[in-house]
């Protein structure tokens, strides 16, 4: 009697243990049956772990970038678009992981969970929110630097130019793309604008400007003295230039130091933490699967002056490219952050409604307010002769790299209702903000108001 109970029970945890593994086979077939058929082993979608049988990847007009052909990957015809597009399609091997071809593959591919990838509807084409031709212009204004250029509409999200340098053209990969020691391939995997940090520089002034709006009161009616330097506690911050007497209006036209690492100082390291969180730093933005990097602000150690260089966009602060874009059109909105995609929504309904996104808080009264100071710093400064046409709104930065060349840095947004288009430029160690960054910032600007 009690051997068979005994049997009884091994058989009891048997049956648990079997139909333990059965649900969570199937809970894993369910949740990754679409990443195993897009496995490069599955031989019916890669040759020689290439991708060749997938679904064509076309830009908002309809322009094939990457399509399949009697077994074979066939890509634009022009090598300018494939170059300036190569980031946000992706590569065939799956080595740019934000790429559609390796994000959306399993869509490429005509998978689904009944039928896996022998389903009747076959490959499935994806439309990018991308214009190809905005793109290759991008790529050609950078001139060989290294950086990103992204611009989307803040009113809707859709990203309409995103462009990662350095990069190469697909058909023809270099052969030393792996092995090179030169340094001319660093990062041409990473697509800078969703997985690139870097030194903000002044135009992180902006977001001082939005701390300093919010806690001091009397802050556009004080004055500030510039002598060409700050002494903040035993350090000192070293301006651009020697500004006299000046208001903050045109303390952020200037982009002066001493202004801005003043304020900074006052504020203190909680208040301007406190701003930097609201913004939405420190947070990855998910647009179209991908997840950006994470900018990075931290001055729990900062003493005054390391305070003062941190609130001008120097010090330990990095930033991610979309999450400035993402500001700029919060700014532009009212204080409503719309998520960038470059995915096209499918849906039946005419229109989709832009998803907010709610880890930005900043209140309409102080986006109103900036945006009045950053259409000021063009007006008054850059001159609105560099954005013919766009009543433009911006701010540039010359990131300081120690041993390097400066970031040429410029962000900003169109005041049209009929061109709401916000803009980030950063050339990695390209220079100067003014006179490197807007130029690339204007060409593409122009092109896209071509297309509207």
């Amino acid at each position: 009697m009690k051997n068979t109970t005994r049997r009884a029970y091994v058989i009891y945890v048997l049956i648990a243990a079997f139909l333990f593994g059965l649900g969570f086979l199937l809970y894993s077939f369910i949740a990754h049956g679409g990443t195993w058929a897009a496995s490069r082993l599955n031989t019916h979608v890669f040759t020689n772990r290439v991708l060749t049988n997938a679904g064509a990847v076309k830009d908002r007009s309809g322009t094939v970038l990457v399509e399949t052909k009697d077994g074979k990957r066939v890509w634009n015809e022009q090598s300018g678009v494939r170059r300036a597009t190569l980031h946000t399609v992706g590569d065939a091997q799956g080595f740019i992981a934000t790429g559609v071809q390796t994000l959306y593959r399993a869509k490429l591919i005509g998978y689904d969970f009944v039928n896996g990838v022998y389903g009747k509807k076959g490959n499935t084409d994806l439309t990018l929110t991308i214009d190809a031709d905005v793109c290759k212009t991008a790529l050609e204004a950078m001139n060989g630097k290294k950086g990103t250029v992204v611009a989307y509409n803040y009113k809707t999200g859709e990203i309409l130019c995103m462009v990662s340098a350095p990069t190469f053209d697909p058909l023809y990969k270099p052969s030393d793309i792996d092995t090179d020691k030169t340094g001319k391939y660093d990062g041409i995997y990473l697509n800078r604008a969703l997985s690139g940090v870097f030194t903000p520089g002044s135009t992180f002034k902006v977001v001082t400007a939005i701390c300093a709006l919010e806690n001091i009161p009397d802050v556009q009616t004080r004055k500030f003295k510039c002598e060409g330097k700050i002494k903040l506690g035993k350090g000192e911050v070293i301006c651009n230039g020697v500004h006299g007497t000046l208001n903050f209006e045109r303390g952020l036209n200037v982009s002066c130091n001493c202004v801005f690492a003043e304020l900074a100082a006052e504020l203190g390291r909680d208040k301007l933490t406190e701003t930097v969180r609201a913004l939405g730093f420190g947070k990855a933005i998910n647009v179209s699967g991908a997840k950006t990097a994470r900018s990075s602000f931290d001055v729990s150690k900062a003493n005054k002056a390391d305070l003062g260089w941190a609130g001008i966009g120097q010090y330990t602060t990095l930033v991610n490219p979309m999450q400035m874009l993402q500001l700029a059109g919060a700014i532009a909105n009212g204080g409503q952050a719309v998520t960038p995609y470059f995915v096209k929504k499918e849906a039946k309904l005419i229109s989709l409604p832009p998803t907010i996104n709610k880890n930005v808080k900043l209140n309409a009264a102080t986006a109103d307010a900036v945006k009045t100071l950053l259409r000021s710093d063009v007006k008054n400064y850059y001159g609105d002769w560099r954005f013919p046409e766009l009543q433009f709104c911006g701010k540039t930065g010359s990131a300081e790299v120690e041993g390097k060349k400066s970031h040429a840095w410029f962000y900003g947004f169109s005041l049209r209702d009929d061109f709401p288009v916000a803009i980030v430029v950063c050339l990695e160690n390209g220079g100067i903000g003014l006179n490197d960054a807007i130029p690339v910032a204007n060409r593409v600007l122009q092109k896209l108001l071509q297309r509207f």
